[in-house]
């Protein structure tokens, strides 16, 4: 396994070929039901751990950055290894590069990274059975009212840091 520092945590694809690690916490984890990450994933969601994308360092090889639709129209930036083609962020037109939305199961200790909240719901299978005491929004949700005060804090630097 990675790193077991408290804040370092590494991942990669199948094949090995592209290894990183994040050395900070996620700002906050999704659980996305919405069609899209449905198709993109084959699987009923995606889960992604929001980090400074700063934070992602690689640590081997060099993940290919593939243009793919979105439902907003602007698209996203998803980093896949070249040989194996395992997806391992993303890169959504509303932060741009520097947020990156990691794939929590590509990190070698997934179970670290729970959702902090439910997305789009109102697209999820029928069958996924949402856990009590996590929030669930039929589509998308208000930061200032989910995420925690250090969170929201690091995202205001970030936003001052590219003028925002």
């Amino acid at each position: 396994m990675g790193d077991t520092s408290v804040d370092v945590f590494d991942g990669g694809c199948d094949c090995r070929a592209v290894r990183y690690r994040m050395t900070a916490t996620p700002l906050f984890v999704h659980c996305c039901h919405c069609r899209w990450c449905q198709r993109e994933t084959g699987s009923a969601f995606a889960l992604n751990a929001m980090v400074e994308a700063d934070r992602v360092l690689l640590l081997g090889g060099e993940p290919e950055r593939v243009p793919t639709p979105s439902s907003s129209g602007r698209g996203q930036q998803i980093a896949r290894c070249p040989h194996c083609r395992v997806a391992l962020w993303s890169h959504y037109s509303g932060a741009g590069d520097a947020v990156s939305f990691v794939r929590v199961g590509t990190l070698d200790d997934p179970d670290r990274f729970p959702p902090d909240i439910h997305i789009f719901t109102a697209s999820k299978q029928p069958w996924v059975r949402l856990p009590p005491g996590v929030p669930a929004m039929a589509e998308y949700y208000d930061r200032e009212s989910h995420w925690p005060a250090a969170s929201l804090a690091r995202w205001r630097v970030l936003r001052a840091s590219r003028g925002g």
